[in-house]
């Protein structure tokens, strides 16, 4: 049995590697981020008492904080941008709003940081579960769908991707982004 949700946010980002693209000039879109969740082993089911395996909302609540506190109106950039001297300069209480790869911040190496993310907040808040498909919708037209097998051998992007609290960026210290309540997600 697989579960899967969906949940949409806005983005921004620009796209340097093409300077003749007009993905060149900092422009936005919808996006559709969907997860596809397994239970790891098929006794995670409590099958005649409760009938699921984990309540969604134990299943989604902690990515959804993610997708809706930190990945919602976040600046897509590489981490070459020279834009982000500016923000560093001038608009500093802005750092936590950019989310920073090496390389350009395609659909493709966002879906895999984020990717690598949802897993991170699974082994923290539900590890009995994993995600078996992750989808993001660019546009109607257009999505980058990764499972498991793509992870094999995929680059480590940033330290971010890999910590489950609610970081979009190695700019700031671990401890940066922890909730004012002190819990990480």
């Amino acid at each position: 049995m697989q579960i899967q949700f969906t949940r949409r946010f806005s983005m921004a980002h620009r796209l340097l590697a093409d300077r003749a693209s007009k993905c060149a000039t900092p422009h936005g879109h919808n996006e559709f981020v969907r997860v596809t969740l397994k239970a790891r082993s098929a006794d995670t089911v409590k099958w005649g008492q409760a009938n699921y395996a984990q309540s969604f909302d134990a299943l989604k609540r902690d990515w959804h904080r993610f997708v809706d506190d930190s990945l919602d109106h976040a600046f897509q950039l590489g981490k070459a941008d020279p834009i982000i001297g500016f923000f560093r300069a001038h608009e500093p209480d802005l750092l936590p709003r950019l989310l920073i790869i090496p390389g350009d911040p395609t659909t493709e190496a966002v879906a895999l940081a984020l990717y690598h993310k949802l897993n991170a907040i699974l082994a923290a808040q539900v590890p009995d579960f994993e995600c078996v498909r992750f989808e993001i919708e660019e546009t109607p037209t257009n999505t980058v769908i990764l499972t498991p097998d793509d992870l094999i051998g995929a680059p480590r992007l940033a330290d971010w991707c890999h910590r489950a609290d609610m970081s979009l960026n190695d700019l700031l210290p671990p401890e940066a982004w922890t909730r004012k309540d002190g819990a990480c997600l």
